[in-house]
């Protein structure tokens, strides 16, 4: 793999966050949303020295899971730590498909009716999870396409909303207090939860030592600077109130008076392909990284056991606990 395929690995895991996080943002920071992503970036980009530094010592495909057993040793403490880690990617991947029924619903109507919302999102789960049991290898192969294209349709909304942006009403007289804008950026970090994903790429990257770094700070870098435009645009288009009130789908509500129509059916592919890309790089991934979890001792022998033995299960129990937590949990009936 060379260095945009790495990149696009990179930038497609941590791109997804914006749809789902963008209207909690807003929430909680209200118009000092753009500091919060920046301020959310600069911790994400702090992490990456590390994960840079330990993925040119450790290149293998184990990522995070290596790092932890390689400093505690493969026992109890690293096997609940990675875990922990994998549950963080379930969570991670059932934001994405929730977002995705959001913004799926709101092509139809503003009203957010559960079973069509619920329908949406279960079929998105295990449509995917279909595609990775039997074609994973033609999903990888298009991972650069899926992010290309989800990339250019947010450079799109900002480029339309740039020339209607009233740079007044983001003066820093109208911010919330500090701790608002603080408490939105440790939420808003969950946005830039992918890039890690990096990591399970080393093995296969060409020249990692070189590669790896300039992936990890390039990627992040520019989702910073992607992050930090689409919400100056999103505030500069629709007041706070508007955003808050659509949160589940606020950037759909956004795009509707810059595009019409048209604009919301983008955004809301753009939310599919990034639950596709997401799901590509976790879904198919979570096969290897649980069997690599259980042979870490974190799991009661016989579920460890079923893990190891049959690839399959990994993919199931991930996508299986997925469809609950989409459905039942980030969901607002």
């Amino acid at each position: 793999m060379g260095f945009w395929s790495v990149w696009a690995v990179g930038v497609g895991g941590m791109v997804g966050g914006i749809f789902p996080v963008i209207g909690l943002a807003v929430q909680l920071a209200q118009k000092g949303a753009p500091l919060a992503f920046l301020i959310a970036g600069t911790v994400a980009l702090i992490t990456t020295y590390a994960y840079a530094q330990l993925s040119v010592a450790h290149p293998c495909r184990g990522g995070t899971v290596t790092f932890l057993n390689q400093a505690f040793g493969s026992g109890l403490f690293s096997g609940t730590l990675n875990l922990l880690l994998w549950l963080s990617y379930v969570f991670m991947l059932s934001l994405y498909f929730s977002a995705f029924g959001s913004y799926g619903l709101s092509l139809f109507t503003e009203s957010q009716d559960p079973f069509w919302k619920h329908l949406l999102i279960s079929t998105a789960i295990l449509g995917t999870t279909g595609l990775n049991l039997l074609s994973a290898d033609r999903i990888g192969k298009a991972q650069s396409w899926i992010v290309g294209v989800k990339l250019g349709i947010l450079i799109l909304f900002i480029a339309m909303g740039i020339s209607r942006l009233d740079i007044q009403t983001l003066e820093p007289a109208t911010w919330p207090p500090l701790q608002s804008i603080y408490a939105g950026a440790m939420v808003i970090f969950l946005a830039y939860e992918g890039f890690e994903l990096v990591a399970n790429s080393a093995e296969d990257v060409v020249n990692p030592k070189h590669t790896l770094p300039r992936v990890y700070y390039s990627a992040v870098l520019f989702v910073i600077l992607l992050y930090v435009l689409v919400a100056i645009v999103t505030l500069g288009v629709l007041p706070v109130e508007q955003i808050v009130a659509a949160r589940d789908y606020a950037l759909a509500k956004a795009i509707r008076p810059l595009m019409g129509h048209l604009g919301v059916v983008l955004i809301t592919i753009a939310a599919l392909l990034s639950a596709t890309s997401a799901s590509n790089a976790t879904l198919y991934g979570s096969a290897r990284f649980s069997s690599m979890i259980a042979k870490s001792r974190g799991l009661t022998s016989r579920f460890r056991k079923n893990l190891i033995n049959q690839s399959s299960r990994g993919l199931f129990i991930t996508s299986g606990i997925t469809l609950v937590i989409a459905n039942f949990f980030w969901t607002r009936d």
